[in-house]
């Protein structure tokens, strides 16, 4: 695999790697993914879900039964709900977002794909989204899915990060720039 070390040397990364190679020995690295997905949008969605995660205060077992019971009702791949109580058990429920993060890059690039943070002003439509995927696949040497995210504080243009690199053509950061040239 050719993921970075720093990844893997974290201890989200560490943990999500041990669940790629369970996942991937299975079969079930995309089952993984979309139960990841359903957990991103309940921790987004449940604040008690999300408190759940960062409590102290509950117990090792109480923090088990607790995401058992989220598999259970969310249907999670046993996978998935074992690995919960793997972090529930090792009191590393808080180090969940990390986790979900660093599987799908670590899955990301064992498929040969990048991730492009693309942020806008607006929604940008279809075919926008086709044509920037394109371009950014033939820069790139591979496929490249976008994450997208609508800031109307840039007023127009876009932010496109993939991994360390950034292309920074926002409208508030040209203004930002004009700015700086007028006052020398």
């Amino acid at each position: 695999m050719g993921i970075s070390g720093g990844i893997t040397a974290s201890l989200a990364g560490r943990y999500a790697s041990a669940l790629y190679d369970l996942a991937s020995s299975q079969g079930s690295v995309a089952t993984i993914e979309g139960d990841f997905d359903g957990l991103t949008t309940a921790i987004a969605d449940s604040p008690e879900f999300a408190q759940l995660l960062h409590d102290p205060q509950v117990s090792r077992d109480a923090a088990e039964h607790a995401v058992k019971a989220v598999g259970d009702v969310a249907s999670l791949n046993p996978l998935t709900t074992n690995f919960l109580g793997v972090l529930a058990a090792n009191r590393r429920l808080a180090s969940l977002p990390g986790v979900i993060a660093a599987f799908r890059a670590i899955a990301a690039d064992a498929r040969g794909e990048v991730t492009a943070d693309v942020t806008t002003a607006h929604p940008l439509l279809p075919d926008q989204l086709t044509e920037l995927s394109a371009k950014l696949a033939q820069r790139e040497g591979r496929a490249v899915t976008l994450r997208t995210h609508v800031d109307p504080a840039i007023l127009g243009g876009l932010v496109v990060q993939i991994g360390s690199q950034m292309v920074d053509s926002s409208i508030r950061t040209r203004l930002n720039s004009l700015a700086q040239v007028m006052k020398a």
